[in-house]
């Protein structure tokens, strides 16, 4: 893994384009010193005063575009409340246009997901092994399956005076070769429990049974084993990254492995890429588990 400049990137067209998607698809993290969209200073003095719900259940505050909903914020005036949804909405806008214009070939099929804002320091964090951020691990989405479409995660550094700071390394495709065999998790999921099959079954009768297809549950319990790994977390390797106050960077998070271990008031927005958009879609990770099974599993 390593982070790329942006700047170093052609000025613009499809060579820009093509040498971005080579980097993100490479598992490499784009950085852009400066954040790429206007962020007023008025908007980043109101983030900075937000506070997220105590407990457990939210980890961030989170912005659903499709329903322009925020969730997750602590009880704030209803002209607050009004106010974040404003920020959020807009943020999540600039950030989508901004990536569609330097990634077009996403943004024709891309699945525009959450946005979050992420208030509180990692450090110290208190919450549950597998929720935890500061273990390193690729994303997964247990409630929302992608069926083999990618995460790819668009952040900006809120905060005016510290770094946001990451540990990152190894890429998926190197870790499924050791792990996905090995670990038990592929042939577990590629040989469905009683209870999966009797979930299918309902699903296919009409009833509305969230089921996750082979891939996404791989991709779920392989998050949890290489957080409960503490092998794997002391010998990994992985080098500290870390992202300047008023920086933004681009990442695949299913295929980089990436924990934060410091940082306050951070902004997201996430993707969902299509497998057809991808510029090199044979080492996107359901490619490589597909090769690996021998079968498809989205």
């Amino acid at each position: 893994m390593a982070v790329v400049d942006a700047s170093t990137l052609p000025r613009e067209g499809v060579d820009r384009e093509r040498e971005a998607c080579r980097a993100l698809e490479g598992g490499h993290i784009l950085l852009f010193p400066e954040t790429p969209f206007e962020l007023t200073e008025p908007e980043r003095q109101f983030l900075l005063r937000r506070r997220q719900m105590e407990g457990g259940y939210h980890k961030n505050i989170a912005y659903r575009p499709a329903a322009d909903r925020v969730t997750g914020v602590a009880r704030q005036n209803q002209e607050d409340e009004r106010r974040l949804k404003e920020l959020l909405r807009a943020y999540s806008g600039r950030a989508v246009r901004f990536a569609a214009s330097l990634l077009p070939r996403y943004g024709a099929k891309w699945r525009v997901d959450y946005a979050s804002f992420r208030p509180q320091e990692e450090a110290g964090r208190r919450l549950s092994t597998h929720a935890r951020n500061d273990l390193l691990h690729v994303d997964s989405f247990p409630t929302r399956p992608t069926h083999g479409d990618r995460i790819f995660r668009f952040f900006t550094n809120v905060n005016p005076a510290a770094p946001r700071v990451w540990r990152t390394g190894e890429t998926f495709p190197e870790l499924a070769e050791r792990y996905a065999v090995s670990s038990g998790i592929l042939s577990g999921v590629m040989r469905p429990s009683v209870a999966r099959r009797f979930l299918s079954a309902a699903r296919s009768a009409g009833f509305p049974v969230p089921v996750r297809p082979p891939y996404d549950e791989f991709m779920h319990r392989f998050h949890n084993f290489l957080k409960d790994n503490e092998a794997y977390q002391k010998s990994a390797r992985a080098e500290q990254v870390q992202f300047p106050p008023g920086s933004t960077w681009m990442v695949f998070t299913d295929a980089v492995t990436h924990s934060v271990l410091s940082g306050q008031y951070a902004l997201e927005q996430t993707f969902l890429i299509a497998r057809e958009s991808l510029l090199f879609p044979e080492v996107s990770p359901i490619a490589v588990l597909e090769r690996i099974a021998g079968r498809e599993m989205a």
